[in-house]
């Protein structure tokens, strides 16, 4: 890798210090152990594929919850799958959870593109998960001009598009140079990009979705866990949508104990987003996935 630029070594400063901040560095070296641990699983010698499929399932099915629509698994397998086809008219949960399968589907094949192109890669995700509800040309593309945002209101108010536009490209600095550098533990670069999608809310739909989306991209491009069979939004979930609600926003105050509660919290659901990979890998190698 070529020798960051001073811009670079100063932003990877920053990430630095955030992880010093309380219990940060403790989950993410959980984190890491966590998703060390499962990529040695004796399922995923030979079916790495076949779990990983079963993740992004669990995933699609997680991050759809966590936006208010809680389905049953088998459910979610059959229509990521193909055995079941979508309803032509579909109620609000069937037009979350088909935002979620889409994105999490296309969080597998953007991968490559997060470390050197991570704005392309999020309005791919943005486009797969908002196409069942956005029209036109606002699918793929930040807000401008007047249009706002409605969801997640727990984290404050949406910011204007201006502001949306800088930290996109602040955004974006963070992940190229953190992908160039081993300095900054990946748990903490994949949480501090979903927190940040989820604050700026930079699209006109679908926010919640991406950012979780754009996590688990994350997670497999920088190396935390790179057979994608880890399942973070399922981690997120185990603690709790209050929790998880409450930590963004704490994390959209801005100050150094929100941005440490999110980071520190974003840790410990990987950990549980391993444990479950664990469980996939177990259920992929006795033949029974429930």
């Amino acid at each position: 890798m070529p020798d960051a630029t001073p811009a670079q070594t100063a932003l990877l400063d920053q990430l630095a210090a955030l992880t010093e901040l309380p219990d940060v560095r403790d989950r993410a070296d959980g984190a890491r152990e966590a998703c060390t641990k499962l990529r040695f699983h004796e399922a995923l010698r030979r079916r790495i594929p076949e779990a990983a499929a079963e993740s992004r399932v669990r995933g699609a099915r997680a991050s759809a919850a966590l936006d208010g629509a809680e389905l049953p698994v088998d459910l979610v397998r059959e229509l990521m799958s193909g055995a079941r086809g979508w309803p032509d008219d579909l109620d609000p949960g069937l037009m979350t959870l088909k935002g979620a399968v889409a994105a999490t589907a296309e969080s597998e094949r953007v991968v490559s593109l997060v470390r050197t192109a991570p704005l392309q890669a999020l309005a791919r995700l943005h486009v797969a998960a908002a196409a069942p509800v956005v029209e036109g040309d606002r699918l793929g593309r930040p807000r401008i001009d007047d249009e706002d945002c409605a969801e997640l209101v727990d984290l404050g108010p949406a910011p204007a598009p201006p502001v949306v536009a800088a930290r996109l490209a602040a955004l974006s600095e963070m992940v190229v140079a953190a992908a160039g550098s081993n300095r900054v533990p990946a748990a903490v670069v994949a949480a501090l990009v979903h927190a940040e999608i989820a604050s700026i809310r930079p699209f006109v739909h679908g926010n919640g979705l991406v950012a979780r989306a754009m996590e688990r991209a994350v997670v497999q491009a920088l190396g935390l866990d790179p057979t994608g069979v880890a399942v973070p939004e399922a981690g997120h979930v185990a603690g709790g949508g209050p929790a998880y609600l409450g930590s963004l926003a704490a994390y959209a105050r801005g100050d150094a104990a929100g941005v440490g509660l999110w980071l520190a919290q974003a840790g410990e659901a990987y950990v549980r987003g391993a444990a479950e990979g664990e469980r996939v890998s177990d259920a992929v190698r006795a033949g029974r996935l429930t």
